[in-house]
């Protein structure tokens, strides 16, 4: 038996090979009470039967939450007003899931007066980073066991755990191991490991739960209006819906599309080059409306600043740092920003591409009398001549410097 002392603890648990292992092994190994837990983030189906299954394997019982609502309120649509993108491609499905998964996983365990939390993350990923600094943050006093890290540890892959829970006879299906790992949310279907591990190779269309082959997408293409209040989208095609139900419907329109594929080499925060594979049409659709919008009503130098800091926000989702006081500091920025965000973007999906056919907004900034090439608008073109003076005194200071003005020209 282990060496630490604990009473309690909460697993965060979905029911599959390495979770249902890790329950029973850490009842072996501590003697301490396990309540698995389990957060409906929209990964569907796979819910059912977890309580039984929990149970069956030596859980004292299940806590099976619903954070659907308040994971696209609360953690997605901030993360969207940001426009946040880690490496020019991926969305931050997985990445935004685990700070309100662990956040949840504390207050279970305050109100069970646990004195413990576990996960299931390796020790090679992002996701132990993830749920550690939201425990360090939140409940610093809580004991973390991060099985796959522990010396007493002795599984070194799924065959050892198979003849583990074969042992122990926990009840999870045995089969063939997939040929890639999946990890699905509202956010996006993610897949990596097993024949995505060789970056050179096509993945499988049969793979992908959300989006249609771009190929095999309809030959008509689909419009749609998507409303945004203070960056926020609030409505598609003029039905209000809840945040979650919003995305849900995204995902469905950008789906049959072929909207939001994408696979990618990332840096994960521990060093190690990763391949994913990742499908996140709604999300996709949605910041493509949102930027639209941003066009007509962000101030251009707000607008610039707060691009300047999307790859560091991005980090700070990817590595973990969601309760870190920079994240923090930087969402008040942006929410700041956008408070004028609103209005409706026309969005045109076809074949795998959402292109932005129209925006409008009551509280635009663009001006047609004054862009138009036809009429004066009220802006006197001549002054553009001062401006354009001032703005190249530094480089023809530059030139005179490095001797490159032409001698018997006047400079003026």
């Amino acid at each position: 038996m282990a060496a630490e002392k604990i009473k309690k603890l909460v697993l965060a648990y979905s029911g599959g090979l390495d979770t249902s292992v890790i329950l029973r092994w850490i009842k072996d190994q501590f003697g301490c009470e396990v309540i698995a837990y389990c957060a409906d983030v929209g990964q569907a189906e796979e819910t059912v039967g977890l309580e039984q299954k929990a149970i069956a394997t030596g859980a004292s019982k299940l806590v099976l939450a619903d954070l659907r609502e308040e994971f696209a309120r609360d953690f997605v649509f901030p993360m969207m007003r940001a426009n946040a993108v880690y490496e020019g491609y991926y969305l931050l499905g997985t990445s935004i899931a685990r700070p309100v998964i662990a956040k949840r996983q504390v207050g279970i365990a305050r109100a069970e007066g646990a004195d413990a939390v576990a996960h299931g993350a390796t020790g090679k990923g992002n996701d132990q980073v993830r749920f550690e600094l939201t425990f360090a943050r939140l409940a610093p006093e809580l004991k973390i066991i991060a099985p796959w890290r522990r010396a007493d540890w002795t599984f070194a892959g799924r065959a050892d755990m198979i003849a583990y829970a074969n042992q122990k006879k926990i009840p999870i299906p045995v089969t063939a191991e997939k040929p890639y790992s999946m990890d699905r949310n509202l956010v996006h279907v993610s897949y990596e490991g097993g024949i995505l591990e060789d970056p050179w190779r096509e993945p499988y269309n049969d793979m992908f739960r959300l989006t249609v082959a771009p190929e095999s997408a309809p030959d008509r293409p689909e419009y749609v209006e998507i409303e945004y209040a203070a960056g926020n989208p609030i409505a598609i095609n003029g039905e209000r819906l809840s945040p979650a139900k919003l995305i849900e419907r995204a995902n469905e329109i950008a789906g049959r599309h072929g909207i939001g594929r994408v696979d990618m080499v990332e840096n994960r925060y521990v060093g190690i080059k990763s391949r994913g594979v990742y499908e996140t049409p709604g999300v996709t659709m949605l910041t493509h409306g949102h930027r639209a919008v941003e066009q007509l009503t962000l101030d251009r130098e707000v607008m610039h600043l707060r691009d300047s800091m999307v790859s560091r926000y991005a980090e700070m989702v990817y590595y973990g740092y969601w309760f870190a006081p920079e994240r923090e500091a930087l969402q008040a920025l942006i929410d700041t920003a956008q408070r004028d965000v609103n209005g409706v973007a026309r969005v045109k999906l076809y074949k795998g591409a959402a292109t932005i056919v129209g925006r409008k907004s009551a509280n635009s900034l663009y001006d047609p009398a004054v862009a138009s090439f036809e009429e004066a608008g009220g802006y006197d073109q001549s002054d553009a001549d001062g401006f354009i003076r001032l703005a190249g005194t530094r480089l023809r200071a530059i030139a005179r410097a490095r001797g490159e003005v032409v001698k018997g020209r006047a400079e003026k």
